[in-house]
């Protein structure tokens, strides 16, 4: 039984979704506890206490366990060996499950689960030696793309290999155990924000991504494609969610192929950028839908309010330095301009330092040059954003 009665959630990691997340619960009577190992943390600001920590502190969790109701995470470096057995030794939930942390961490892993559950995914095989990529590349022809299985993000860790000439320079590129993936060719990346809660699952409507120099920059919703197309997407998203265990909000990056087909590129056990278009553009945000969703609440609806577009602001310096963004009156001068700022103090090349969000007439919901206006104009937005 769900109740107004004040309750905690205990989330590892303080950055920028736990930000994002501590606003969204606060309407619902939920008050976080962040732990991250950076004093005076994005999330600190709003969130109820910080605890500083290493994502796998065991002691840092214990104490983040004692404090929270249940507990979560907003990033993938959380251990999911040190979240199970301290949620069994408090007797605290954790979602999603640890074991889906656990399989989502490695993409090996991540992508052989895919397959077993007949989900499409690009053909891939392990590298232990430049031998295992030479047979890749004659497996799977040129270009492929070399992959480390742990951690990356924002295109780090993933190296193309064009051709045998190639192999050498990728691999010193990546580092640890590696994977290597069919290259793809795709007309364009999607994204699907589903939820799991307590016996139902919603997702978001299918959005299109926009990517310079393998960082996202804009999120168009909904995706500029044939609705057949999102139906598929929507379908594979739901049954990407069949494959994984525990309650919370799940990132899935699909590829549209050429021919229209649809296969799994990555998936976040967690808020996802390409979701941040729903804080004003649907009727419940991502982060919303995490807490209802971990706490074994309700789920909220997922419809949009009208087109929408978000655009991140990237650092454009050169050299890390501390942040100060100007041209903010700009932004807050346009009707309909939503700017979030992330709180971090350094801003550093390529850095995500925050977005700007535009809702457009729900009456052109699905007229494609009402979302590519859109598109136009957030970037024309965060373009207009520097940093001093």
């Amino acid at each position: 039984m769900v109740t107004a009665s004040p309750l905690t959630l205990g989330v590892v990691g303080g950055g920028q979704l736990g930000r994002m997340l501590a606003e969204a619960a606060s309407p619902l009577g939920v008050e976080l506890v962040v732990l991250d190992p950076t004093p005076d943390c994005p999330a600190s600001l709003v969130a109820r206490d910080q605890i500083v920590g290493d994502f796998d502190d065991e002691e840092a969790i214990r104490e983040l366990a004692e404090r929270s109701d249940a507990l979560t995470f907003e990033i993938e470096l959380a251990d999911p060996d040190v979240l199970e057995a301290v949620g069994e030794e408090y007797d605290v939930p954790v979602h999603p499950d640890p074991a889906t942390l656990r399989t989502i961490q490695d993409k090996l892993v991540q992508k052989r689960a895919l397959q077993d559950r007949g989900i499409p995914v690009p053909d891939f095989r392990p590298v232990d030696s430049r031998e295992d990529l030479l047979e890749a590349g004659e497996e799977f022809g040129y270009p492929m793309m070399l992959k480390a299985r742990r951690g990356g993000y924002d295109g780090r860790g993933n190296v193309p290999v064009e051709d045998e000439d190639d192999m050498d320079d990728a691999l010193s590129q990546v580092s640890g155990e590696l994977m290597v993936e069919e290259f793809v060719p795709f007309e364009r990346e999607l994204s699907v924000i589903a939820v799991k809660g307590d016996d139902e699952v919603a997702t978001f409507p299918v959005g299109e991504n926009v990517h310079e120099e393998e960082i996202l920059r804009q999120t168009v919703v909904p995706a500029r494609t044939p609705d057949e197309v999102r139906e598929r997407a929507e379908e594979v998203a739901r049954e990407v969610l069949s494959a994984l265990s525990g309650r919370g909000t799940y990132g899935i990056e699909l590829f549209e192929g050429e021919d229209g087909t649809i296969s799994v590129n990555e998936i976040a056990p967690r808020p996802h950028n390409s979701g941040h278009y729903t804080i004003e553009g649907a009727l419940t945000s991502q982060f919303e839908q995490h807490a209802r969703g971990v706490l074994g609440y309700p789920l909220g609806a997922t419809d949009l309010r009208g087109p929408v577009v978000s655009s991140n602001i990237l650092g454009d310096v050169d050299e890390p330095e501390t942040a100060s963004l100007s041209g903010v009156e700009g932004v807050l001068s346009t009707p309909g301009a939503a700017f979030h700022w992330y709180g971090k103090r350094q801003v550093r090349p390529l850095r995500k330092m925050g977005h700007v969000t535009l809702v457009g007439d729900d009456l052109d919901a699905d007229d494609e040059s009402t979302l590519t206006d859109l598109l136009e104009d957030t970037r024309e937005l965060t373009d207009s954003l520097t940093f001093q």
